[in-house]
């Protein structure tokens, strides 16, 4: 009885430590040893908007794909003042090996350029479990896909979940990010399916006398289907 009694506390401490922060939280801190040096994240980040991506394990296909299409895009990510974090619970010896094996390949055609952000050695799962990136059911040692969208203000703006078997849209990631940016600049929503340089919408009217108020405005750059669905373009 008491065995099962202690066992039975063990497994309710464990899924108290595993918990996903949510969207409009603060991104919980770590320090850990990375392929680039130790880091402390978010802090040494802050003012750049953060992607932390968490990988089921090194030299393994779906995350090498990954991996190499990071460092393809991985000046674009700067460019919008973005860093890219890489993390999973592998050791810091075996990203070093991983990513200096990748670095040999070419892959669609393109020559792999250095990998110059961070891979993250979270082996005592600490990390992970900060995070949410266990989930128990998929492995109790290994991350699943995680990705944290973190604004300059260190605060989570949006989160994906993939199962392991499947490599992630990092094109959806950046349209997101981008969305993000946008909409902290200027006082509008992006539609469904948007892309960048289409037209976004404005926030829903609160009444049918602002609607028109809108209406009489004959700005060109404003079309609606109905008083509360206005586009407007950039």
């Amino acid at each position: 009885m008491t065995c099962l009694l202690i066992s039975g506390m063990i497994m309710a401490q464990e899924s108290i430590d595993i918990r996903i922060p949510l969207t409009g939280e603060t991104a919980p801190s770590f320090k850990a040893e990375s392929t680039i040096g130790p880091i402390n994240f978010p802090k040494d980040y802050y003012g750049k908007w953060k992607i932390l991506f968490s990988h089921p394990a090194d030299f393994t296909p779906v995350c090498s794909t990954e991996l190499l299409e990071l460092a393809n895009d991985q000046e674009s990510f700067k460019e919008l003042n973005t860093q890219i974090v890489v993390m999973s619970t592998d050791s810091k010896n075996s990203h070093i090996e991983w990513i200096s094996s990748l670095e040999d390949l070419t892959y669609k055609g393109r020559e792999i350029e250095e990998i110059d952000f961070p891979v993250v050695a979270d082996d005592n799962l600490n990390i992970s479990k900060t995070y949410g990136m266990i989930h128990p059911n998929s492995s109790s040692t290994r991350d699943v896909r995680g990705v944290f969208i973190i604004d300059p203000d260190d605060i989570i703006r949006a989160m994906f979940f993939y199962p392991m078997a499947t490599g992630r849209n990092l094109e959806e990631i950046k349209r997101t990010l981008i969305a993000l940016q946008l909409t902290d600049k200027e006082n509008i929503f992006t539609p469904a399916n948007w892309q960048p340089g289409e037209d976004v919408l404005l926030p829903a009217p609160a009444t049918k006398e602002a609607a028109d108020r809108l209406a009489d405005n004959r700005d060109p750059k404003l079309t609606s289907l109905t008083w509360y669905i206005w586009f407007m373009k950039l």
